[in-house]
């Protein structure tokens, strides 16, 4: 039995003006309004074409050519249970992971009772549950 590929966790620095050749048709609306800068993606497969990449519950296929592999895991993922390290206390789920390359650094948005926090915090500021 062939072993499970491991995640690459990676980001796409794709904006409009790079033109849509880099997006999958079926792919490009969508991926649009997810607005993919320093978001983090995992790259699940590739094709001859494509790769796919996933960000929470949705996938695109994109070309390999802007994808920047990173190299570290981020410490928390979409859907894990967290809860803020100082006041004021929040708890709630991982909505989504970014990562700032000036700082070398995840980020995170937490929803909370179902509404996002507006506030991104720091991997320090948060601990699994």
């Amino acid at each position: 039995m062939p072993r499970p590929k491991p995640v690459v966790f990676g980001l796409y620095g794709w904006t409009p003006e790079y033109g849509y050749s880099y997006i999958h048709p079926a792919n490009r609306r969508s991926f649009e309004w997810l607005e993919p800068l320093g978001k983090v993606f995992e790259k699940i497969d590739e094709t001859d074409a494509w790769i796919i990449i996933r960000y929470d519950e949705q996938q695109f296929y994109v070309s390999a050519e802007l994808f920047k592999e990173l190299y570290r895991k981020p410490p928390f993922s979409f859907g894990d249970q967290v809860k803020t390290s100082a006041p004021p206390a929040h708890q709630g789920l991982i909505s989504d992971v970014y990562f700032d390359e000036r700082a070398d650094a995840f980020q995170f948005q937490v929803v909370e009772k179902k509404r996002k926090i507006q506030r991104v915090f720091e991997a320090a500021e948060l601990m699994g549950e």
